[in-house]
């Protein structure tokens, strides 16, 4: 559908409905969601205004199945995301055309998953054509511009680290990325740290970390030395 018959859609359904907005600008709505995943999204409403990697993050964090309605060049793309099973479906075709455009990618409307979970039968049947691993894909979303600052989960002072078992096999990491990634699983690091290292700056070291949640692959530590020291400097610079 073309995002303006689509925005029209959504005209029609407040009216209707009173359907709820989030976002700064108010322009992305809300359906009938959980109370637990609708108060989570309300908390961070009037954000950085382009929060669909935010409400991605609130999704799998809550592990509700969703339809995530994006504003992808003209077209309004429905994806359908399955935490639970790691899965998201969308034709392959209109998964590449979001990644031609990921970095402006705006959110139209949250609602409950339209489809229902695959079978395991199903899903292998349809892998790679309309069901895809979703790690890559919420990797492929952090890493490319969508969000140029911390998820509010993980923003603030803190050092991080990656979790031991944390399996990268299936996404595709830069040199300077792979040993940011080896250092990460041998010692904890601040967001500031991490931007000074080879091939890093601080959107990249964003960019990094943000995907590095999205794996369930980030220890976050507010008691790290590190983060008390930042904590205190910024407090400090603050007066």
């Amino acid at each position: 559908m073309r995002v303006s018959e689509f925005r029209r859609y959504l005209s029609d359904l407040a009216s209707a409905s009173q359907v709820p907005a989030v976002g700064g600008n108010g322009s992305a709505r809300l359906g009938s969601l959980s109370p637990s995943l609708l108060a989570d999204l309300r908390r961070h409403r009037g954000g950085e205004g382009n929060e669909t990697l935010e409400v991605l993050a609130a999704c799998v964090r809550h592990g509700k199945r969703v339809t995530v309605h994006l504003q992808c060049g003209d077209f309004a793309l429905p994806l359908t995301i399955f935490p639970q099973e790691q899965l998201l479906h969308c034709p392959r075709e209109l998964l590449d055309f979001l990644y031609v455009h990921v970095d402006s990618v705006e959110l139209l409307l949250v609602e409950p998953a339209l489809l229902r979970a695959p079978a395991d039968d199903e899903a292998a049947a349809t892998s790679g054509t309309l069901h895809h691993p979703l790690g890559p894909a919420l990797w492929q979303l952090a890493m490319r511009g969508l969000r140029t600052s911390l998820l509010p989960e993980i923003a603030g002072p803190a050092a991080y680290r990656v979790t031991p078992g944390l399996d990268l096999t299936r996404v595709s990491l830069t040199n300077a990325e792979s040993a940011a990634v080896y250092r990460l699983r041998r010692e904890s690091a601040t967001l500031k740290a991490i931007q000074d290292w080879p091939g890093f700056d601080r959107l990249r070291a964003t960019f990094l970390i943000n995907a590095l949640y999205l794996q369930a692959g980030l220890i976050v530590s507010r008691s790290h030395p590190s983060a008390i020291r930042d904590s205190w400097f910024a407090a400090l610079g603050a007066r």
